[in-house]
């Protein structure tokens, strides 16, 4: 069983949702690991140990990490990043241009559930390759009755788009936890975020995304892997993974 936590990351006009896929046998000993970032950190910093491990708190020094200085917040980042690059966990990112959708489109599909099916068809199809299953464990949204009720129709009809793929591979329903309640939810939100920032966060286009190595040296890139939707042609990049939860 692929233990699959998701997350969002978006700006004004870039909207990525990530999902981190953790086997079974693994989802203990990561999320202890995540703690045990928290731990050094409390005894380093003097903040709760409970704290979240929230990308856009720590690059901004919000919430809990108010008080702590720029350094240490990027010490705690990386500390995370490489407990997760430890264990043989997989990231799938997707992601949608929100302006070209608006143009192709209209406003008849929302950004979240746009990239949603298409990160779903993508775990459905890796979980497949793996001979697994996945069970989706999402960040709590608005309106969960909504994605279930699409999940539902994307067993019977397809995800719809160019790749269309009948999920058969997604166990059960989607599964909406809060974040500051799973350090495996934190984890997957780290990851995407950073990823956003990387991309676009800097003036730089995801579609041209291409390896950058401060995330990647910390995070081995070999186990990561990301995919960009984009409207205006159904263009499809592969590589590795800025304002916005």
């Amino acid at each position: 069983m692929l233990l699959t936590y998701v997350d969002e990351s978006y700006t004004d006009r870039w909207y990525w949702i990530g999902a981190l896929l953790v086997p079974e046998a693994v989802a203990i000993p990561l999320s202890t690991a995540l703690d045990e970032v928290m731990t050094d950190a409390a005894k380093a910093y003097g903040i709760d140990r409970a704290a979240e491990l929230h990308g856009y708190d720590l690059f901004q020094g919000r919430t809990a990490w108010a008080r702590v200085p720029p350094r240490a917040r990027i010490a705690v980042y990386n500390a995370a990043l490489k407990a997760i690059g430890t264990y043989d966990v997989t990231v799938i990112l997707r992601g949608v241009d929100r302006h070209g959708l608006t143009r192709r489109y209209g406003l008849t599909r929302p950004a979240h559930e746009v990239v949603l099916s298409h990160l779903l068809e993508r775990v459905d199809g890796y979980a497949a390759m793996r001979d697994e299953l996945a069970l989706v464990i999402a960040d709590e949204v608005d309106n969960p009755a909504s994605h279930r009720s699409d999940l539902t129709r994307y067993r019977v009809d397809g995800t719809g788009g160019y790749r269309s793929r009948r999920l058969s591979r997604i166990v059960d329903t989607l599964h909406f936890a809060p974040s500051h309640a799973s350090r495996l939810v934190q984890a997957v939100d780290l990851v995407t975020f950073l990823f956003r920032r990387m991309a676009s966060g800097a003036g730089a286009d995801p579609r041209e995304a291409t390896t950058n190595t401060r995330l990647w040296s910390w995070v081995e890139p070999r186990r990561y892997h990301s995919w960009c939707w984009h409207p205006a042609g159904g263009r499809r990049t592969k590589g590795p993974p800025e304002s916005g939860p």
